[in-house]
Parts: C-alpha cells; sequence; structure tokens
C-alpha cells in the first residue's frame, strides 16, 4: 500500500515536471512568434522561469527513483559488498540530510512569501508563492525519496536506483543510444 502511494507520488511529480516542460515549450514558441507578428506576451520570460525551476525540482524525485539521476559508481563499483553497502547508506544519510534541510526551508521561504503575501515584481502580479510551490514540493518528494530508498537500503537490500549493469556489449550500445548509461 504505501509503496504503491510512494512510487505514485514519485510518478506524479515526474508527470508534472513534463507538463511544466511542455509550458515551457509552449512559452518560449509563443514569446518569439509573439514577437515576429508584434504580439506581447505579458511577463512571458518570468513565467518560463518559474516553470523551469519547477521542471527542475518536481522531477528530481522521479530521476531519482528510476536510476537516471548522474551517479558516480566509479569507487563504489570497485569496493568490496560489505563496505559498498556501508558507503551506500552514508550516501543516503548525507544526501537525505541535505535535502531535508534544502526543503525545510524552502517549505518556509513558500509559507512566508504567502504569509506577507510577497508579490513578483514583473509586468503580472503574482504571488510569489505559486511558483515557490514547484520548489518546495520538489525538494520535499525528494527528501520523501531519500528517506524511503535509505530505509530500504537499511533493509539489506540493493537501491532501487541502480540499474543493473550491462549484460552484453549490445545492452551496452542499446543504454548509450537511450542515454542510460
Amino acid at each position: 500500500m504505501i509503496r504503491t502511494l510512494l512510487d505514485g507520488l514519485y510518478l506524479a511529480a515526474g508527470y508534472l515536471a513534463g507538463i511544466f516542460l511542455i509550458a515551457i515549450f509552449l512559452l518560449m514558441m509563443s514569446l518569439s512568434l509573439g514577437r515576429e507578428v508584434g504580439i506581447n506576451v505579458p511577463a512571458g520570460d518570468d513565467f518560463a522561469a518559474w516553470s523551469m525551476a519547477a521542471l527542475a525540482f518536481l522531477g528530481l524525485a522521479h530521476t531519482f527513483r528510476s536510476g537516471d539521476l548522474i551517479r558516480v559508481g566509479l569507487l563504489l563499483d570497485r569496493m568490496p559488498a560489505a563496505l559498498r553497502h556501508a558507503v551506500e547508506i552514508l550516501c543516503l544519510l548525507i544526501g537525505g540530510s541535505v535535502t531535508a534541510y534544502f526543503a525545510w526551508h524552502a517549505v518556509r521561504m513558500t509559507y512566508d512569501s504567502w504569509r506577507f503575501n510577497d508579490i513578483s515584481q514583473g509586468v503580472v502580479a503574482v504571488p510569489l508563492w505559486i511558483p515557490q510551490l514547484g520548489y518546495s514540493v520538489g525538494l520535499t518528494i525528494l527528501a520523501v525519496a531519500f528517506l524511503d530508498e535509505l530505509v530500504h537500503v537499511l533493509g539489506g537490500r540493493e537501491p532501487r536506483y541502480e540499474k543493473p549493469k550491462p549484460a552484453t556489449p549490445d545492452e551496452v550500445v542499446e543504454r548509450a543510444a537511450e542515454g542510460g548509461i
């Protein structure tokens, strides 16, 4: 039940990040085409920037859980299994702690923006807590993903974010073509 809920949360955040990617595309095309035909998109640059931040932070948890986050395994791959397991736990503790720290402060900043009614200074007045939600929610979901993975690895299991090693040269080429090496 909880596993399904958490995996659904990570997937939903990934889909939401994809929606912001589409929003960025539409905004940038509107800005580019609008210049050619003399139509101004008010605060288009602001909305594109806020969408970019939401895209980046909302996509982190899904990227982490699917094993596509940049991870340097050069040292880990050469360690004995017991040491590697301990280092994985240490890295998850450090990564989770740092992420939780930033998530806590991002949520506080978003709450303060709501509480003080901070408004953007662009052409279109937007309450700042709205674009800050993508940042704070994305970091919070990433912190949950780190904690989820830490509990999993502390149980003696292999990390779920690590993809299995390619078994054949064809698989190496296939993963390289997909961008998954």
